[in-house]
């Protein structure tokens, strides 16, 4: 079973990418997906791990360039990026973070517009996202937030100070940074202080070949097995001044124009999950014989697929509004909506498929009880649901 937004004309580059982006998800990343959730979190990234061919694959297609393609206007460039990660997701959402999260140092080197920068961080290698700390996850990381002791800027886990030309990094990130053990590079956002004391945040580029920086343990995680997350230390970690690519009075709205992109991204890629689940449910339905007629004729199993059905093009539908409304007027809580949305969707939608498989639903051999963990998640990843309501309502 193969669905298509039903209210929704694709133009021809959309169909192109759609296709090709099928293609690899069908043919490389659920089969390297599969045998990735089978391995020991140092197996996935071992150097003969069928990781580095998914990475590599996916470079070659240049999908992560779209936002970047001068040719393309914010909303053509939105859509084709929120199609791209339906499908990315409807291969495999651990693998999918993994590859999407990967280019987040070159986006910041390409704001920052330092050719020599550029140059430097654009060059296909792995990158991660360091934002979340030990101490700081779900809420925002804000810094430059009034702390408990009266109105001084949270001092976070890891601190960047400046000295000179040059800037220190001190701390660490949580064991839940997104290519935290295996990136080469970091877009990190921490605190950030100079002579005068604790100023707000601030982000920066870090090459994590640079000495002073050390990786934790591998994350043995209940689902995305394939995403390899873990912690990152810094022990007086110098980088040139040029690599701050925002100080404390840029840090609220870089952070925010990244926490909607972010939003809207785990939208598009779960509202993948959530269609594979319903095209496997629909499709095993049609399969499986109880009764003398295959399950999908009784009026019990057809109702649940009709629920489910209807939660996944809601969800579609309500992505690719957001996406392309935040291209042109970005706003925070429109993509909180879209996050909490489709990964409620993912998990309703995978636990009501393996109820139809039944008891084939919970064996490694069929893909329901993979997908039903991964979705699960999700309802944390990137702010846990909850409290990022909480934060899109004071905006409303």
């Amino acid at each position: 079973m193969t669905t298509e937004l039903f209210n929704e004309v694709l133009s021809e580059t959309e169909v192109a990418v759609r296709d090709t982006l099928r293609r690899f998800a069908e043919e490389v990343m659920r089969p390297i997906g599969k045998a990735l959730d089978q391995l020991t979190p140092d197996e996935v990234i071992a150097k003969n791990s069928l990781l580095w061919e998914a990475h590599s694959k996916y470079n070659e297609l240049g999908i992560g360039m779209f936002t970047q393609d001068d040719s393309l206007g914010p909303v053509e460039g939105a859509r084709l990026t929120a199609l791209a990660s339906e499908m990315l997701g409807w291969g495999d959402t651990g693998l999918a973070i993994s590859l999407s999260v990967s280019g987040m140092p070159i986006n910041l080197a390409q704001i920052s517009g330092d050719p020599k920068l550029i140059e430097h961080y654009c060059r296909g290698k792995v990158g991660c996202w360091a934002i979340t700390e030990p101490n700081h996850g779900s809420d925002i990381v804000d810094f430059g937030a009034v702390g408990s002791e009266g109105n001084s800027p949270r001092r976070g886990d890891c601190v960047a100070r400046r000295d000179g030309d040059h800037i220190v990094i001190n701390g660490q990130k949580s064991s839940w940074v997104s290519n935290g053990t295996i990136a080469q590079m970091a877009a990190l956002y921490c605190a950030y202080e100079d002579e005068h004391g604790m100023l707000g945040g601030g982000v920066f580029l870090v090459p994590l070949d640079t000495n002073g920086v050390s990786r934790g343990k591998p994350t043995n995680k209940i689902g995305q097995r394939p995403l390899n997350q873990g912690e990152i230390f810094f022990d007086s970690v110098t980088i040139p001044l040029n690599h701050m690519i925002g100080g404390h009075e840029q840090y609220t709205p870089m952070l925010e124009a990244t926490l909607t992109s972010a939003n809207g991204g785990m939208g598009s890629l779960f509202c993948g999950l959530a269609r594979a689940a319903l095209e496997h449910a629909v499709d095993y339905a049609k399969e499986r014989v109880q009764g003398d007629k295959p399950i999908f004729q009784h009026q019990a199993v057809k109702s649940r697929l009709f629920e489910m059905f209807r939660k996944v093009e809601a969800a579609r539908s309500l992505n690719l509004k957001v996406v392309t409304h935040n291209a042109v007027n970005p706003k925070l809580e429109l993509a909180i909506a879209s996050k909490v949305t489709s990964t409620r969707t993912a998990m309703e939608v995978a636990t009501e498929a393996l109820s139809i498989y039944g008891g084939a639903g919970i064996t490694r051999e069929n893909p329901i009880e993979k997908l039903m963990r991964d979705a699960s998640v999700s309802v944390i990843e990137d702010g846990e649901n909850t409290l990022l309501g909480l934060v899109a309502a004071d905006r409303l």
